[in-house]
């Protein structure tokens, strides 16, 4: 059943189809980016680099908490499209149902936990005393949004299980546009400083979330649950939670991670803390790409393992491999050479770009080599969860964080900054190899299960 609305994945050519599905993600996740550029952009022009530092500091915290429940939801989704794969409508509402009533519970505990730890957690991450109160305003913000958070991502993610990207990239769009006009009333006129700058992220993320439910309610009526169906199912609740709890932690593995990476940046001081802050938006900005291929893949292998098509996963992943080497290529030369003019958009005076601007240089110089490893690294872990599996992901997020924990306790320890900026893509190193081989051997597995019950599809 393909539409305007929605898109079968499981029939024609691999190239068309993931470039027409992909395209409006990676415009999405770029207009995600822009909430937080923005951010980052207004706060330092308008606060300084202080507030631009404090801001950056929370980076991983924020990562931590709409990591963690970004996975469980995007867990949730993965039944839905196989549901829809398999072209079972009925189990499909159904799984849409129990996902949104844990979705929920997600949400209470969630809140409970990031305004509880908040202030531990800041000390744990070494932030300076200097930019302590300012990151703690902005946090605490986030953490009591984190409604917005959960339902965004579970509204979108089920709306990209039946193929359609386009949706969320539009209301993203517009509460794009509607954060700026926050941000900088916020922090201009209402003096809120950097706990504006996080209620108008929240406020517009709402506007999003609202508007994909709203529109899944009343043009994607087959998504919609019906007046029998809002209830929990017990075994809809283990297969979400059995994938969903797995991804949630490897993004709280991840984040965790990310948490000491920022730890040891921290311990050089405010301005490589801003310099960090702004070339890794900047680095975003340019590697949205191998997100989004990653959830097109999740969509395409969850379809294609509802519906049996293994040769179709092998076809999927392999297109999606060799357009994603293509792309780091390009980003991580433009990655090289607009740091410079980059930074004069964080920072407006001469002598503050000049200060930052190798802490920046040597951030991007050592990320840049890794970019395919990263982009590998997001289309194993999708395609493994589109077929249901959940340990190998995780797996593969234990050794992300031994990596980052093993390289910035020796960054620290040698008062390295370059060891420190290595964090990441010592990361990526140990984590890819991981979710590769394990592709391949859930591949292998079920074509072997197949073959020896005489089914196997192509």
């Amino acid at each position: 059943m393909t539409s305007g609305k929605t898109m079968d994945m499981t029939t024609g050519k691999a190239l068309p189809i993931i470039v027409r599905f992909t395209i409006p993600v990676l415009l999405g996740n770029l207009f995600q980016q822009f909430y937080n550029l923005a951010d980052t952009l207004i706060v330092g022009r308008l606060l300084g680099s202080n507030a631009l530092a404090a801001v950056g500091s929370t980076g991983t915290l924020m990562f931590l908490m709409t990591g963690f429940t970004g996975g469980l939801t995007t867990g949730f989704s993965v039944q839905t499209a196989q549901t829809y794969g398999a072209k079972d409508y009925g189990h499909m509402r159904r799984s849409v149902a129990n996902a949104m009533l844990l979705s929920i519970l997600v949400t209470v505990f969630a809140t409970l936990f990031s305004v509880l730890f908040m202030h531990p957690l800041l000390k744990l991450m070494n932030t300076p005393a200097e930019i302590y109160q300012d990151a703690y305003s902005y946090i605490i913000v986030i953490g009591y949004g984190m409604g917005a958070s959960v339902f965004y991502n579970l509204a979108t993610a089920i709306l990209r299980s039946v193929g359609n990207s386009r949706a969320p990239l539009i209301f993203l769009a517009l509460s794009s546009i509607l954060n700026i006009f926050l941000d900088i009333l916020f922090i201009g006129p209402f003096g809120m400083g950097t706990m504006g700058a996080a209620a108008a992220t929240v406020l517009s993320q709402g506007v999003s979330a609202a508007a994909c439910l709203v529109y899944m309610n009343r043009h994607i009526r087959m998504l919609w649950p019906k007046k029998g169906e809002w209830h929990f199912n017990k075994e809809d609740t283990k297969f979400q939670l059995w994938i969903g709890i797995p991804m949630a932690i490897q993004y709280g593995v991840t984040a965790s991670g990310n948490m000491i990476k920022q730890s040891a940046i921290n311990i050089f001081g405010a301005d490589a803390i801003a310099a960090c802050t702004a070339s890794g938006k900047f680095q975003t900005m340019l590697t949205p790409g191998m997100f989004s291929m990653g959830q097109t893949m999740a969509t395409w292998t969850g379809q294609n393992y509802g519906k049996g098509s293994l040769e179709r996963i092998r076809q999927g992943v392999k297109t999606s491999s060799l357009t994603i080497l293509i792309y780091a290529v390009i980003v991580g030369i433009l990655s090289l050479f607009l740091v410079r003019p980059v930074m004069g958009l964080f920072f407006t005076e001469a002598s503050e770009i000049e200060t930052m601007l190798p802490y920046a240089q040597t951030y991007l110089y050592v990320c840049v080599p890794f970019y395919f490893v990263l982009g590998m690294i997001f289309i194993s872990r999708s395609a493994l969860q589109g077929c249901g599996s959940s340990v190998i992901p995780l797996i593969g997020g234990i050794a992300e964080f031994a990596a980052r924990l093993v390289t910035a306790m020796i960054a620290m320890q040698a008062g390295s900054f370059t060891l420190a900026c290595f964090c990441d893509p010592a990361a990526w190193l140990f984590c890819c190899p991981v979710l590769v081989a394990g592709y391949f051997a859930i591949i292998k597995k079920e074509t072997m299960k197949k073959m020896n019950t005489g089914n196997l599809m192509s």
